[in-house]
């Protein structure tokens, strides 16, 4: 089993989302018995929250649903799973700040490195309104799309 961890700030837009599509995208497969997927945050803002309501609403209007509690990522995190995906630079330097991080970063990729539209980070629509949530979704689906390719040709 490939267990793969979505990683962002707070816990609440970005990663909850990204690992909802992910989990939809391989149920639809029917390989969902072959992955295990988490999300959380780097920070601990929002440790036991639901996530944003833009973005539940935002997922639910394309057909994903979200069932997720924000966690904030920790060490055990880092030597559990067999990939991180990263929404962007800061998170990227977060994660490796921490204690075990370093002889595991091979582990840990920018998600939109898999996305077929280049680009560098996914977009944080905290602050946004309702059209960057949609953006920041179909980037989601593009690089997870993209992301589950690369994983399925793994040894």
């Amino acid at each position: 089993m490939i267990k793969v961890v979505f990683v962002c700030l707070g816990n609440i837009c970005r990663s909850p989302l990204a690992e909802a599509i992910f989990k939809n995208k391989v149920l639809g497969r029917g390989i969902h018995d072959s992955f295990e997927a988490h999300s959380c945050g780097t920070a601990n803002y929002h440790v036991g929250d639901s996530p944003d309501p833009r973005t539940i609403r935002n997922a639910k209007k394309n057909g994903v649903l979200i069932e997720h509690v924000g966690r904030q990522l920790c060490e055990e995190d880092i030597a559990y799973f067999d990939y991180i995906f990263v929404m962007d630079k800061s998170n990227y330097s977060n994660v490796l700040r921490l204690e075990n991080a370093k002889q595991n970063e091979h582990k840990v990729h920018m998600l939109r490195t898999f996305d077929t539209i280049k680009g560098d980070e996914v977009p944080d629509p905290y602050y946004g309104q309702e059209k960057d949530f949609q953006e920041v979704f179909e980037i989601l689906d593009r690089s997870v799309e993209g992301a589950i390719h690369f994983l399925l040709q793994r040894p």
